[in-house]
C-alpha cells in the first residue's frame, strides 16, 4: 500500500529535485535534494531516524546535533495523544508556531515527519472502522478518527505529515480485506481534500485513476510495500514525488534492493534494534576500506559479519574502536573494553554510544551509496556487497535495555515477561517459602548460625 506525504510549507508540494537524469519509464536508483523551509536540505537516498515518544532512543537533542548527522526523524502521533480520550494531550498546549519541534527540543535543522502510527507498529486486537484507524498510546488501544488527525496536524505543525491509510499492521488481507482497504482510504482522500491541511491519502489500488487529480496537491508519496514501486504509474508528475520507505528493512541488502527500485528515504528500525542488542555496525558499501581485517571476527570466514556482538567477552580487553576505520565520536574516543564494561554493568551510557556509532555507520553507507548511483556502479558494488557482507545481522546475547512496556502487547497465554526479573532467589537453605526461609527449628538455626536468640 502507498499513502500520500505532504509538505506543509509549500502547499503545491514542490520541495524535491532529483539531480540526476531520470527516465520515468525505467525502474532505477535516483539522486534527489529534499528541501524544507527553515531546515537543512536532505540528500536521497537517505533516511530519517525513528523515534519513541519523541526522542530518538539513547540520544538527547544535544548529542544528536554534536555527534551525527540525522537530517530528520520520524515521529509517531500516537506517542503523544495519551489522554485524548479523557483530555488535552499536553502537546496540544504548547505555544509556537512548530509545536512538535518545541515540545520535543528537537534541534532546529532537523525535518519533522509525522505519522499516525509508530514503525514498527504494534498490531491491533481490532480492525479499522470507516471512520478511524487503531493507535496504541501508553495507556492502551484507542481510536483515531481522520477528521481528528488533520486537526493534530494543524496545530502540531510538522514539517512532513504522512496521511491516515487503512493499513492492517501484522496480518495478510484477504481479497475482500483488500477492497474496503480501499474503499475507506478513498474516502478519506475525499474527506481530506476539503480540509485547510489537505494530507490526502493514496492507495495503490486506485493510484492510477486518480494520479492526475491528486498529482497537484500531494508533495510525496509513503510506501508500506516497496514492491509496489515497480508498478506505479509512468506520469512525469508522480515518478517526480520523493518516495519515503515504512517497509522496515531489516538489513542493509534490503535497502540496497529498494535504492535499486528508486525509494529516496528510509526509516530502518534495524538500527535500534541491533543498538539495544549491544551489536556495533560494521559494514561499509561497497567494502571494508583498507585498513580493516578481510575477515570476519570469530567465524573464521572470507563473508564479513554486519556486526559485532559487543556483550562477548571476547572484548573484555580490546583497546580497538568498535570499527577500525570508523570516525564517529564512540570509535575515536571509546574502545570496545569500556563498551564491553558498560554493557554488562546496564549502563545507559553503553546504548548511547552505541547509537552513536550506528547511526553514523548507516549515514556513511547512504553517503557512499550516493556516490555508487553518482557514479554509475551501483549494480557492480552491490554485487561486491553481497559477496562480501553476510545477509543479516548477528543474533542478541546480551539482555539489552528493559522493554518499554508500551511498545509491545501480549500475543497471548503462557509469553514470557519482556523484561528479566530484577531480583533473583539470593540461596537455598532449605524447603521453605520460596527457598529463602530456612523450614527447621529456631535451635538448629542459631547452631548453624542463621538466627541468634536475644533476651528482653
Amino acid at each position: 500500500m502507498a499513502t500520500a506525504l505532504k509538505n506543509l510549507e509549500d502547499p503545491r508540494g514542490h520541495f524535491f529535485d532529483i539531480v540526476d537524469l531520470f527516465d520515468t519509464s525505467v525502474v532505477t536508483p535516483r539522486l534527489g535534494i529534499l528541501r524544507v523551509k527553515g531546515r537543512q536540505e536532505l540528500e536521497t537516498p537517505n533516511f530519517f531516524a525513528i523515534s519513541s515518544r519523541g526522542v530518538v532512543p539513547h540520544l538527547t537533542p544535544d548529542v544528536i546535533s554534536a555527534s551525527t548527522t540525522i537530517g530528520g526523524v520520524h515521529m509517531a502521533l500516537e506517542d503523544f495523544i495519551e489522554r485524548a480520550t479523557i483530555g488535552t494531550p499536553p502537546i496540544m498546549k504548547c505555544p509556537g508556531p512548530s509545536p512538535l519541534h518545541t515540545f520535543t527540543a528537537l534541534p532546529q535543522p532537523l525535518i519533522t515527519l509525522l505519522a499516525p502510527r509508530r514503525t514498527p507498529a504494534v498490531s491491533a486486537p481490532k480492525g479499522n472502522s470507516n471512520t478511524a484507524i487503531s493507535v496504541f498510546p501508553s495507556t492502551g488501544f484507542q481510536v483515531l478518527s481522520n477528521e481528528s488527525y488533520i486537526s493534530y496536524i494543524a496545530k502540531l505543525h510538522p514539517d512532513i505529515a504522512i496521511s491516515l491509510a487503512d493499513v492492517p499492521h501484522g496480518s495478510s488481507p484477504g481479497t475482500k480485506r483488500v477492497a474496503k482497504m480501499g474503499d475507506r482510504t478513498q474516502e478519506w482522500v475525499t474527506e481530506l481534500l476539503k480540509s485547510k491541511n489537505n494530507e490526502q491519502a493514496v492507495q495503490y489500488e486506485y493510484l492510477n485513476q486518480l494520479a492526475d487529480e491528486l498529482a497537484d496537491g500531494i508533495s510525496g508519496l509513503a510506501f508500506y510495500d516497496s514492491d509496489l514501486l515497480p508498478d506505479m504509474p509512468a506520469t512525469t508528475t508522480l515518478s517526480r514525488l520523493p518516495r519515503l520507505s515504512l517497509d522496515e528493512p531489516s538489513s542493509p541488502r534490503q535497502i540496497l534492493r529498494q535504492v535499486s527500485l528508486g525509494m529516496d528515504i528510509f526509516t530502518i528500525p534495524f538500527i535500534g534494534f541491533a543498538t539495544e542488542a549491544g551489536i556495533a555496525l560494521t559494514f561499509r558499501f561497497p567494502r571494508p576500506v583498507l585498513e580493516e581485517p578481510l575477515i570476519s571476527e570469530g567465524i573464521g570466514s572470507s563473508v564479513l559479519p554486519l556486526g559485532i556482538d559487543m556483550s562477548s567477552k571476547a572484548h573484555t580487553a580490546s583497546l580497538k574502536p568498535l570499527s577500525t576505520a570508523c570516525t564517529c565520536y564512540t570509535c575515536t574516543t571509546h574502545h570496545r573494553a569500556f563498551l564491553q564494561h558498560l554493557l554488562s554493568a546496564d549502563e545507559m551510557l553503553s546504548w548511547t554510544l552505541l547509537q552513536i556509532h550506528n547511526s553514523h555507520v548507516v549515514s556513511e553507507f547512504f553517503i557512499s551509496i550516493r556516490e555508487s548511483v553518482r557514479n554509475g556502479k551501483f549494480g557492480v558494488d552491490c554485487d561486491e556487497f553481497a559477496r562480501t557482507y553476510e545477509s543479516e545481522l548477528p543474533g542478541k546475547s546480551g539482555q539489552g535495555p528493559r522493554v518499554r512496556g508500551y511498545h509491545f502487547k501480549s500475543e497471548g497465554p503462557g509469553e514470557p515477561k519482556k523484561n528479566k526479573a530484577a531480583w533473583g532467589n539470593l540461596g537455598n537453605f532449605g524447603h521453605g517459602v520460596n527457598g529463602l526461609i530456612p523450614d527447621e527449628p529456631a535451635g538448629t538455626l542459631e547452631d548453624k548460625g542463621f538466627a541468634e536468640k536475644v533476651d528482653i
